[in-house]
């Protein structure tokens, strides 16, 4: 689950006369850095006319303004979030179609294996304090979930990883299109970690991959991340084709022993 949204660490008080655009300035900024992305519950009312420093009318014509501006949607009893902002990428029929077509699949990791070595290099030469930070975090957390056997909290920090590099690239047009990417890797269309692990054994291998590519970026060494993102997608590439071809010879064996019996 995502870290709570804390209005003080975003949000600093207004002072400006012109108020609701001074609020609307604010929440675009974040949105257009990449911080605030699709899917985000914003702040309650009180909590957010609190630390912006402005009356709860003035913040109510402006998330109206954002949202006649396609950027926030409120939804009743629950709150304001980002709206979609990079849109649906494929439609439900399309998924299923990508998910029992192998090429497809693997142009999915053709595209994933470019804009990720891109991310790697330019996080490594970019990341900030917190980015490190955060990226730390999410490699104690593989490490503890490796020797715990927990696959579930594995898949969680292994799709965290990748999104703290993404974001640590601090290329607004990359996190936002990344996070549409991602959002299919983790609701498990082209991307079967469980498969991988079959493949790999332990997951061992899938483990020292990420903690290479993470070590990486919080090292600054722009060539060794990028190389490493690369590696790792390679890896994933090579797995999938090994179980596709193990998986046909194992059918054709099963034909021939059909017919021979």
């Amino acid at each position: 689950m995502p870290s709570k949204l804390t209005p003080t660490s975003l949000f600093e008080p207004i002072d400006h006369e012109s108020v609701s655009e001074a609020v609307i300035s604010q929440i675009e900024g974040l949105i257009a850095a990449g911080i605030l992305k699709q899917g985000r519950k914003l702040p309650s009312e009180r909590e957010l006319a609190e630390t912006l420093n402005v009356s709860r009318p003035k913040l109510r014509d402006a998330l109206q303004a954002l949202e006649e501006r396609g950027l926030v949607t409120t939804r009743h009893g629950e709150g304001s979030f980002i709206a979609p902002l990079t849109g649906q990428a494929m439609m439900p029929a399309l998924l299923d179609l990508y998910g029992r077509h192998e090429p497809a699949f693997f142009d999915y990791l053709e595209y994933r294996r470019e804009q990720e070595g891109f991310a790697a290099r330019l996080a490594a030469q970019r990341a900030t304090k917190a980015d490190k930070e955060r990226i730390t975090e999410i490699l104690d957390r593989l490490q503890r979930a490796w020797e715990e056997n927990d696959p579930d909290s594995s898949r969680e920090a292994d799709y965290q990883l990748h999104s703290a590099i993404v974001d640590a690239s601090q290329n607004a047009t990359l996190i936002h299109i990344m996070a549409s990417i991602y959002h299919l890797t983790r609701q498990g269309v082209f991307y079967n970690r469980a498969y991988l692990k079959s493949i790999d054994g332990t997951g061992k291998r899938l483990l020292e991959q990420h903690l290479e590519l993470g070590q990486a970026v919080i090292d600054g060494d722009a060539e060794r991340a990028e190389k490493a993102a690369l590696a790792h997608l390679d890896f994933v590439e090579d797995s999938f084709r090994t179980g596709i071809e193990r998986s046909q010879r194992e059918a054709m064996a099963e034909k021939r022993r059909l017919l021979s019996g």
